[in-house]
């Protein structure tokens, strides 16, 4: 297959034109492939899964390791922009020749056994971590956890940040089957933490089972605060005086708190001091997640797109204070939950630019626009015309929201990554 390949776009295209499936769970081919590539790893790796909260919970524990002065690798999907942003070092996107260099390494030892594009290049960054002499390594989850690829590595310490209902057609309707999913990340004798304060029956039940250490939010570890600072109490540990995390939203306390509780399993093997604390989550960034754009009127970048999530945004949207319009750019894919995700947003948006998005998976923009006639999104007196407007990209929406919008009002993107995506990309061309 590398014959003709060259530029990392080359690669990542032939790769999602390699596997009859874009989605395939399973662990038995990625297993092969790893024992062929003799993958392993000697420092902690700490693997992050659950329906909401992956991408801050690594990027809380990516910014507190690196202040503490370890060197960290970091793998995270999908990406917004570039795929590098998918795999950093010390903070750091990977360059296209380090991954491309992992993507051979991989071709050459897969022995035509098929990977989709998930599985492919998740050994790829694999191996390109383990080659880096890093001193820890943080692995989002992609999709459940039991048998998602990263799950083909044992992680030291396990954190399921929330479950909730997303991915139902892989995962289960319900909290407890997607519960089980989920727990699929913890191993015997390892720390397995859960942040979720209602964590499921069966998530409880397997790490019992299979033996790991199981720590609770609100049992083992919690939080407590004002409006000034807060304090984390784990098992062993207090730190107390902490500044807030810099990413903003109602759930970053939990997310901080499951993440202290991590630290704390791992305090012998990766001690942080209290400094590295407080500065890692003053400092602490991640595009796209209840993301403040300075400005006016207020443009808010927010990837939530399942109900979880959108309860979630609907709550920071209200602790903004007051703004006269709020404009919605929206787009999703047609197998999430679109009517889920509109009701926790239709009493807080005023007006909804709707849009299609580049790829088949995606529901179109009049879709769309009819979910939101039959869950009645249109206030009294107002146009259907002017209340509900469609558009064929991101970037066509953001720009009518913006050309309407007051200086006061404020400007609400979400329902998928590339919604967020194309507004980005329209704002830094």
């Amino acid at each position: 297959m590398q014959h003709a390949l060259h530029t990392l776009p080359d690669w990542l295209a032939a790769l999602e034109a390699m596997h009859p499936k874009a989605i395939d769970m399973g662990l038995e081919r990625v297993a092969q492939v790893r024992s062929s590539m003799g993958l392993e790893f000697t420092c902690p790796v700490i693997t992050v899964g659950g329906t909401n909260g992956k991408g801050s919970t690594c990027a809380m524990l990516e910014s507190i390791l690196l202040h503490a002065g370890y060197k960290v690798g970091v793998y995270t999907s999908p990406h917004l922009l570039r795929f590098n942003e998918r795999a950093r070092i010390n903070g750091q996107m990977a360059t296209d020749e380090a991954l491309i260099a992992a993507f051979k390494e991989v071709e050459a030892k897969r022995n035509g056994i098929s990977l989709s594009y998930f599985e492919f290049t998740t050994l790829a960054i694999l191996h390109l971590f383990a080659q880096s002499g890093l001193d820890a390594v943080i692995l989002e989850v992609g999709l459940g956890g039991r048998l998602d690829a990263v799950n083909v590595i044992d992680a030291d310490v396990a954190i399921v940040v929330s479950v909730d209902i997303d991915h139902t057609e892989y995962l289960g309707d319900t909290r407890e089957a997607i519960g089980f999913e989920k727990a699929g990340i913890f191993r015997a004798g390892h720390t397995a933490i859960c942040s979720d304060p209602m964590p499921p029956q069966s998530l409880v039940r397997h790490a019992n089972e299979i033996g790991a250490d199981l720590w609770l939010f609100g049992r083992d570890f919690n939080y407590s605060g004002d409006k000034q600072q807060w304090n984390y109490g784990g098992r062993s540990q207090r730190r107390s005086g902490l500044a807030y995390p810099a990413l903003r939203g109602a759930n970053q306390l939990l997310n901080a708190a499951g993440v202290l509780a991590a630290l704390e399993a791992l305090r012998d093997r990766l001690p942080v001091s209290a400094q590295d604390v407080r500065t890692g989550l003053m400092t602490v960034e991640l595009p796209g997640r209840f993301q403040v754009l300075p400005g006016r009127p207020v443009v808010i970048l927010d990837v939530a797109h399942n109900p979880h999530a959108a309860a979630t945004l609907a709550q920071n949207l209200d602790n903004m204070g007051f703004h006269p319009y709020t404009y919605a750019v929206f787009g999703a894919m047609h197998d999430k939950d679109i009517d889920g995700v509109i009701e926790h947003l239709k009493k807080r948006v005023d007006y909804w630019y709707v849009t299609d998005l580049p790829l088949p998976r995606a529901a179109s923009a009049e879709q769309i626009k009819q979910r939101l006639l039959a869950l009645n999104c249109i206030a009294e007196g107002q146009d259907t015309d002017s209340a509900i407007q469609t558009f064929h990209s991101p970037m066509q929406a953001f720009n009518a929201a913006s050309s309407r919008a007051g200086e006061n009002d404020r400007i609400a993107v979400f329902g998928s990554f590339f919604t967020v995506a194309g507004v980005m990309e329209a704002r830094n061309s």
